[in-house]
């Protein structure tokens, strides 16, 4: 029997991902989790085979969380189940150790038979997150299209300073600091803030020093 533990932040999603797995024959819910922190309580706690997480949660997110549970026991399989196919989670949601990635669009079999394939040691990947992940193989990191005064504001950013401090550490104007927030969210692909200083984080991102204002 699979046991598997389910987080998700939706009751619905919740529900119904139970009562499918209710209906299986090899597979048991054991438990779940309406978030993050959570997911990763319950992971210690039951020890499951699989856990099934979403990635759009409440004070952590599925990727780090993802993370934390495979930090303390790397044995549990992790398998995304997220209607996210953007390219920044895929891949970090890959890097934090997800052994695969489906989209909550596709059919109730092709989630059972992802967690049989993640519980026997493979990787279930949907076809449009596969094409992600090759993608990124053969692109550049667009943290090399970064400039040296872009990594150190971006490097301070991470260290959770606002515009005014920034601009007062690396001697330049906060309208400056602006300019170059922007850049950097363009070549990240981000919207804000906390986008650009999660990519860092699941990037290992390393200002390079240097550089012009």
């Amino acid at each position: 029997m699979i046991r598997v533990l389910l987080a998700d932040d939706h009751g619905v999603i919740r529900d119904g991902l139970g009562r499918l797995i209710a209906g299986l024959d090899d597979i048991e819910l054991v438990g779940t989790a309406a978030d993050g922190h959570e997911a990763v309580a319950r992971a210690a706690e039951l020890e499951p085979d699989v856990v099934l997480m979403d990635l759009d949660m409440p004070g952590m997110d599925g990727i780090e969380a993802t993370r934390r549970v495979l930090e303390g026991h790397p044995r549990i399989a992790v398998l995304v189940l997220t209607s996210f196919s953007d390219r920044a989670r895929i891949l970090g949601a890959v890097e934090a150790g997800a052994c695969g990635y489906l989209l909550k669009d596709v059919e109730a079999e092709e989630v059972a038979d992802g967690i049989r394939a993640a519980a026997r040691g493979e990787s279930p990947i949907d076809p449009r997150a596969a094409r992600a992940i090759i993608s990124a193989k053969s692109q550049p990191d667009p943290g090399d299209g970064l400039s040296a005064r872009e990594g150190e504001v971006l490097a301070l950013l991470v260290e959770g300073l606002p515009n005014k401090l920034i601009a007062r550490r690396l001697e330049i104007s906060e309208k400056t600091v602006k300019t170059h927030l922007t850049a950097i969210f363009r070549t990240l692909g981000v919207t804000d803030r906390t986008q650009a200083a999660l990519w860092a984080e699941r990037n290992g991102f390393t200002a390079r020093r240097g550089g012009g204002a």
